[in-house]
């Protein structure tokens, strides 16, 4: 026999909320997605830069993300995902080198043979771990040592752990940082060519296409909406106060950084929001600029140069070629904790930094480059995930019956992805039918 249907309230119209909803809707449940935003997509949402409608974060995808192929198909998108042959390079020491290649490798002057050995030895194994139980329980950069000796490590990862995560640098989880690895590891056409991939017309395709979904299941998604208050009694979701008035709902799924659930449900036990409070994240300041010309050849370039300090530049019109005839997009992010001076600094002094190092970085460059440039910032932008991480994570499933939650730090050990935020979202979902079921 059928269980009868609910009525559920989602927080967060971002692609894991969206997901969440398509999945309950399948289920036969009503659902209604409450956003504080103006628009849909979380970190994924388009604006208007000079005329492109362009993310206000960089995104691509890579071989391994099948969750989001799954999704892209069943919603008639399969021919909207397109593949680049993308190239990598890396800028150490005021001078910028070629990578992501065996050649690459072995043309770099700063590593001496044996390093390079290593280099090489530690990504092919790490593109074949299928388990990373045993790495969550291990310190990233001890493992990266261990792998590629001091030599190694000081030349290729010191400088981008410090600017990614400045005093948290050594308490990362090796789990963390070997997904990364094996991703684009994994994401090649062949030996010599790394191949990614982009959304024909941006994530705003993707996005669309889910509120289509949504609204024509009778959904609704409600914006420039937040829920003030999870409502509670006898140890049960009863309802939700939105804008000073309450509504009865049976379960609310919340799929916002999770840092804000104590406060959304404050009825939760003490230990459990205590156990929330812990998970910490890195904000990110994120430049992006129109540029008349591109900077160089690369779509994603590392950057370690103690008088540069972002950790890399990625261009996203190499990716994307056709994102605007004869303009390029660059994205250039500074990720720190809101504690660093720097994060106090304005967005025009950010954007006047960033400027500062193109021409380091491409002596060519020039001012009147500069078509237009702007700023974006996000408070939760990576979780910070310590040895034994998965051990940290509470439980989706909360001890409020009828209320759940999941956030990007659900994605451990894997990238932050729109493809793991769909298979987070199913995950989830997943969770509150065994509750539903019980």
């Amino acid at each position: 026999m059928n269980k009868p249907s609910k009525k559920f309230a989602i927080v967060g119209a971002g692609p894991m909320g969206l997901m969440a909803a398509m999945e309950l809707l399948k289920q036969g449940h009503q659902v209604d997605i409450y956003e504080r935003d103006d628009r849909i997509g979380g970190m994924s949402a388009s604006f208007d830069f000079d005329g492109l409608k362009i993310e206000r974060y960089y995104h691509f995808v890579c071989k391994t993300d099948y969750p989001l192929f799954e999704l892209m198909d069943s919603l008639g998108l399969a021919d909207r995902l397109k593949w680049t042959d993308t190239k990598m390079g890396y800028f150490y020491e005021g001078k910028l080198y070629k990578w992501g290649t065996p050649f690459a490798l072995l043309s770099f002057p700063k590593l001496g043979l044996i390093s390079k050995f290593r280099y090489a030895l530690h990504v092919m194994v790490t593109k074949g771990v299928k388990d990373w139980k045993a790495l969550d329980k291990v310190n990233a950069t001890t493992w990266l040592r261990k792998w590629l000796g001091e030599r190694g490590y000081d030349v290729l990862w010191r400088r981008t752990f410090y600017l990614k995560f400045f005093e948290y640098t050594e308490h990362l989880s090796a789990a963390w940082i070997g997904t990364r690895i094996k991703r684009i590891a994994l994401s090649r056409r062949n030996l010599l060519n790394e191949s990614l991939g982009y959304i024909e017309g941006g994530s705003e395709t993707l996005l669309d296409a889910m509120e289509r979904y949504i609204l024509e299941r009778g959904g609704r998604i409600h914006l420039r909406s937040g829920i003030d208050r999870v409502l509670v009694k006898d140890g049960g979701v009863i309802g939700i106060r939105v804008g000073g008035e309450d509504q009865p709902v049976d379960a609310v799924v919340s799929t916002a950084p999770i840092q804000y659930v104590p406060a959304l449900v404050p009825d939760l036990p003490t230990d459990f929001a205590d156990r929330v409070r812990k998970i910490e994240n890195i904000p990110v300041a994120c430049v992006i600029l129109k540029l008349k010309h591109a900077l160089t050849e690369n779509f994603w370039m590392n950057i370690s140069d103690t008088d540069i300090a972002i950790p890399g530049l990625i261009e996203y019109s190499n990716l994307n070629p056709g994102t605007l005839e004869g303009e390029h997009i660059l994205y250039a992010p500074f990720y720190m904790p809101k504690t660093h001076p720097k994060w106090s600094e304005s967005n025009d002094a950010l954007i006047e930094e960033v400027l500062g190092y193109l021409k380091r970085v491409n002596p060519a460059f020039k001012q009147d480059w500069v078509l237009a440039k702007h700023c974006h910032r996000y408070e939760f932008a990576q979780t910070i995930c310590p040895p034994d991480f998965q051990a940290m994570l509470p439980s989706m499933k909360t001890p409020v019956a009828g209320f759940y939650m999941a956030d990007t730090s659900y994605y451990y050990p894997e990238d932050r992805s729109i493809s793991e935020s769909i298979a987070t979202a199913q995950r989830l979902v997943a969770s509150i039918m065994e509750g539903i079921a019980a």
